[in-house]
């Protein structure tokens, strides 16, 4: 996708703020720091759009972004992050299954899990939750750039063999440093949320011109 336009909408803690446009949308989840702005921000070919921190825990809300006025990325709280209260991560939890059960133009969540380690018990956790609610899953494996290339696969098969990854899921391979992965994700993401390809949309424009 060729995006021209991008812009933050609403910081959302539930169904009354959610945008009413019916746009599909597209859900990040994944652990703190797990480079979920860092990823957004490179889909969109912005620099600062998601706000990226060194602290953990600072996205609180369903952070909604408004891409070409065609769909919506909703970046969720990081979990798995210590710091924060039992408390505050049960109101997180609830807030997330709701939208998640709830929300009728979601189309897919992206499971953000970081290319170098294993996932954690709430990555497993995450991923089995989606699965028992048949919601459309992509894996996203982050941070390809910090391993060198040759050990690219040993990481890639021990994260589908934690995650028992089934074979209708797709899984992505990214670097928000390098750009790797960006072009195969938005393929996957535009066919999921029905979007027209850039070709035909292109086409359309200079039918509507002429």
């Amino acid at each position: 996708m060729k995006v021209t336009q991008a812009e933050f909408v609403i910081s959302a803690v539930g169904p009354d703020q959610y945008p009413v446009d019916a746009l599909p949308e597209i859900a990040l989840a994944g652990r703190s720091n797990v480079g979920k702005s860092s990823l957004i921000n490179r889909m969109i070919n912005r620099k600062n759009l998601a706000r990226t921190s060194s602290t953990p825990g600072k996205t609180q809300h369903l952070n909604y972004y408004r891409i070409n006025e065609e769909l919506y990325f909703v970046d969720f709280p990081g979990y798995g992050y210590a710091k924060v209260s039992k408390t505050q991560r049960q109101v997180w939890g609830k807030m997330i299954e709701r939208y998640l059960l709830e929300r009728e133009t979601l189309k897919m969540v992206l499971l953000i899990v970081d290319l170098r380690h294993p996932p954690t018990k709430d990555d497993v956790m995450m991923y089995d939750w989606l699965k028992h609610y048949d919601i459309p899953i992509c894996v996203v494996a982050t941070k390809a750039d910090k391993i060198p290339k040759s050990r690219w696969q040993k990481h890639v098969k021990q994260m589908k063999e934690c995650l028992l990854l089934r074979k209708m899921d797709a899984f992505v391979m990214t670097s928000s440093e390098t750009g790797l992965g960006k072009d195969e994700l938005w393929a996957h993401i535009e066919s999921i949320a029905g979007l027209r390809p850039e070709e035909n949309a292109e086409q359309k424009s200079m039918q509507s011109e002429e």
